[in-house]
């Protein structure tokens, strides 16, 4: 599904990929400390096989245009979950508005995963 945007002012049409809101989302969540990955293990097994690009991430455009983001991922043991959960839609939530321009409407994380075979320091 694209994002189609028009300017009033040169008359124009801006063409997004579903595929660039799904990279730019997948980047915002990775620069948070504490994350481990994104990674969505309650997918059926044959989506994750053909399409790995978007596993984890999902995008829903509402029938009023709202923009509804899902992201799934897995978190290192030590870091406060909320606190985390918080910093990831911050995060999406700024790179979309200065990226594309596009103010989602929710964001909602789901940790799925603990990482508990190495602890990360706070930093």
């Amino acid at each position: 599904m694209a994002v189609k945007s028009e300017d009033s002012k040169n008359k124009g049409k801006i063409t997004l990929d579903r595929n660039i809101l799904v990279s730019i989302i997948d980047l915002a969540t990775k620069e948070i400390n504490g994350v481990e990955s994104i990674y969505n293990k309650n997918r059926p097994f044959i989506k994750r096989m053909f399409n790995r690009y978007d596993d984890g991430v999902q995008v829903r455009f509402e029938k009023n245009g709202a923009l509804t983001i899902d992201v799934y991922i897995k978190i290192y043991v030590g870091f406060n979950v909320p606190d985390i959960a918080f910093r990831v839609q911050e995060n999406i939530r700024n790179s979309l508005a200065t990226m594309v321009a596009l103010k989602p409407m929710k964001i909602n994380v789901h940790i799925v995963d603990v990482e508990c075979d190495k602890e990360v320091s706070d930093a």
